[in-house]
């Protein structure tokens, strides 16, 4: 999977309150991104419509999600056409990673192979998780099956272009075999 030209950092649920702030899910594990003066550009980032440019003028915590304002959003009426929009940053502009970090487009595409070398499928997605993300490992049967990504079941290759996950009985296998 190619290198995205922009990733995404947030996704617009609703406006919050009539003076145009927006209840924002932060798709990001950076949410200081958000801080005032930063800029964003909403809509879809592989549609055919310009995206909008936006600024941050203001944001805070509420109810677990964050509450941005932008230049030139002063009211419920401008900030419902941004329902439901996605928020994205240059990919340039995007964090640098840790040396066991990677990003989605990294990930997806990859064999899966166990311990013993054995071909076991395609990386076909990234799922995130609530404690884990989880790789969504298309098996050569076609079947799908969740690997969380945890250290201690896989070992990200890329170099080789694949990911290594242990043979436990039941993780890649539902009759249990491995």
């Amino acid at each position: 999977m190619a290198a995205p030209a922009r990733m995404v950092v947030g996704r617009v649920i609703r406006p919050h309150g009539v003076r145009g702030e927006l209840a924002v899910e932060v798709l990001s594990d950076a949410p200081e991104r958000f801080a005032p003066g930063a800029e964003v550009a909403a809509g879809d980032p592989d549609g055919d419509q310009p995206l909008r440019p936006l600024q941050v003028t203001a944001a805070r915590l509420h109810q677990g999600r964050m509450l941005l304002r932008f230049a030139g959003i002063e009211d419920r009426d401008a900030a419902e056409p941004l329902r439901g929009s996605l928020l994205t940053i240059p990919a340039e502009a995007a964090r640098e990673l840790g040396p066991d970090e990677f990003w989605r487009h990294q990930l997806v595409g990859l064999a899966v192979v166990d311990s013993d070398g054995k071909d076991r499928g395609v990386v076909s997605d990234v799922l995130p998780g609530t404690a884990h993300d989880l790789l969504e490992v298309r098996r050569p049967d076609g079947v799908a099956v969740l690997v969380p990504t945890v250290a201690a079941l896989i070992e990200v290759q890329l170099d080789q272009g694949r990911v290594v996950v242990q043979a436990i009985p039941g993780l890649l296998d539902p009759d249990g075999s491995g």
